[in-house]
C-alpha cells in the first residue's frame, strides 16, 4: 500500500486529503467521508482497510473552508467543542459539490477503473445520502445516519444504490428517526439497511469510546462487498 497526502483540485480552490492506494491493480475508488473530528487517525485507519480490499480511497478535508487540516480526538474535551463549532458552521450544500469535484478527480486517476463510491461516517453519512440523490456517485454507504432526516424528503431523487449501517442504540439518532429512516428508505429498491442493536453512535470508530469490533468488523465487510459489487466492472461509456 502507498499512503501520501495531496490537493484535490476544487472548482473554487484545492482541499488537502489523505490518499491510500492498494498495491494490486485498483478495483475502483473510495471517498471515505469523515466525521466531524477531521482527518485524524481513524479516518487513515479506514482508508488502509479500503485500501487492503483493493480500492484507491481518498479522505477529502471537508473543514477546509473553515480551518485546514483540522486533526481532533473525541477524547479531549477542548477537541469536543471545536469539532461541534466547526459541524454546526458546515454547508453541506458545499460539501455536496466538493465531493463532486473529489469523485470527478479520482475518475482521472491512473489505473481506475472510472467508478467511484463514498463511504461516510456521522457527518459523512449524511453527505453519502445526499451524493446519492443529487450526484452521479456510483454507490453509497453511511454509518449512523445522522440528520439525514433533515433531508428526507430527498429520499425520491434517490438514484444510486445506497446502504445504511443503523446503530439501534445511537445516543445521536433517536429510535423514533431510525424508525422514520427505514419507513422511508426500505421501499426502495436502491436501499439496503443493516441494523446493530447493541451498538451505539460511531460504533467503528477504532480506539473511540464506543467502539465496539465485532459490530465494527461486520459492517466493514459488509461494507466491501457492496463496494466489490458496485465499483468491480468498468464505468460505462
Amino acid at each position: 500500500m502507498q499512503t501520501r497526502t495531496i490537493q484535490v483540485p476544487l472548482r473554487d480552490g484545492t482541499m488537502g486529503a489523505y490518499l491510500a492506494i492498494p498495491d494490486g491493480p485498483p478495483k475502483g475508488a473510495v471517498i471515505a467521508i469523515m466525521e466531524i473530528w477531521g482527518v485524524n487517525d481513524t479516518m487513515r485507519h479506514h482508508a488502509h482497510e479500503f485500501a487492503e480490499a483493493g480500492f484507491v480511497c481518498l479522505v477529502p478535508d471537508l473543514f477546509w473552508r473553515q480551518e485546514p487540516g483540522v486533526e481532533l480526538s473525541d477524547g479531549k474535551p477542548e477537541d469536543v467543542k471545536k469539532a461541534f463549532d466547526l459541524y454546526y458552521d458546515f454547508d453541506y450544500d458545499l460539501g455536496v459539490r466538493d465531493m463532486e469535484d473529489t469523485r470527478d478527480y479520482l475518475r482521472t486517476l491512473p489505473d481506475c477503473n472510472g467508478r467511484v463510491g463514498a463511504v461516510g461516517y456521522c457527518l459523512g453519512g449524511k453527505l453519502c445520502f445526499l451524493m446519492c440523490c443529487r450526484t452521479d456517485i456510483d454507490c453509497a454507504v453511511a454509518y449512523y445516519g445522522t440528520y439525514i432526516e433533515h433531508n428526507i424528503r430527498e429520499t425520491p431523487n434517490l438514484s444510486h444504490p445506497f446502504m445504511l449501517h443503523m446503530a439501534m442504540r445511537d445516543r445521536w439518532v433517536q429510535a423514533e428517526v431510525n424508525e422514520l429512516l427505514e419507513r422511508r428508505l426500505s421501499p426502495s429498491p436502491l436501499v439496503t439497511i443493516h441494523k446493530y442493536p447493541g451498538a451505539d453512535h460511531a460504533f467503528a470508530r477504532k480506539g473511540g469510546r464506543t467502539w465496539s469490533q465485532p459490530e465494527a468488523e461486520r459492517a466493514l465487510a459488509l461494507s466491501v462487498d457492496f463496494l466489490h459489487q458496485h465499483l468491480d466492472a468498468p464505468a460505462k461509456a
